[in-house]
């Protein structure tokens, strides 16, 4: 891969977001995990708590040349709701905010331009938090590719599936070959 690059950001639950991701061409490497709070080494128990700070979201590695950083931002913006503060669904607590961290300068100014392209696709306010990443943590072993070993339970059935199917309908172009089998 010649020009690899990472992005993290969240929206939600981790399984999500990492599921539309995972779909898209160029993406190599999706890792759901915590970011942006005060307590080191954080599990998932002490996520759920809300007394960590941190909010669950994935760090993605993917080939520019293939899928350029405001593509990325832009499908994940519109794979969730950005307006509600702190909720996705009914998930509800700082851990499900909307976030984009940025790496460098360069995915700050991007970020902050696909943000304002997408303030009148809203009826509401984007409160999407764009900050610094200062440190990731990746999450357990058994919430990674969490949709893919698990697409049959009910919460990828009643949750994650219709957001496969929107991204389906709308970026169908950006969508890897499925393999038959």
């Amino acid at each position: 891969m010649k020009n690899k690059q990472i992005a993290t950001f969240g929206g939600g639950c981790f399984w999500c977001i990492e599921a539309i991701v995972q779909r898209l061409k160029g993406v190599t490497s999706v890792v759901s995990g915590y970011t942006a709070g005060q307590t080191e080494n954080p599990t998932y128990r002490a996520i759920c708590s809300g007394t960590t700070g941190h909010a669950e979201v994935i760090q993605v590695t993917f080939d520019a040349d293939q899928i350029s950083y405001e593509d990325l931002i832009t499908i994940f913006m519109t794979s969730h709701d950005p307006t509600t503060l702190n909720r996705q669904g009914a998930d509800r607590g700082t851990q499900y905010r909307s976030i984009i961290l940025y790496h460098d300068a360069a995915q700050k100014a991007m970020a902050a331009k696909v943000l304002d392209s997408l303030k009148s696709t809203f009826g509401d306010p984007i409160v999407t938090e764009l900050v610094p990443l200062v440190k990731f943590y990746p999450a357990e072993k058994y919430h990674q590719d969490y949709y893919n070993r698990n697409g049959s339970a009910g919460y990828c059935r009643v949750v994650i599936d219709p957001k496969i199917n929107k991204l389906r309908a709308q970026y169908a172009d950006k969508l890897k070959v499925q393999k038959l089998v």
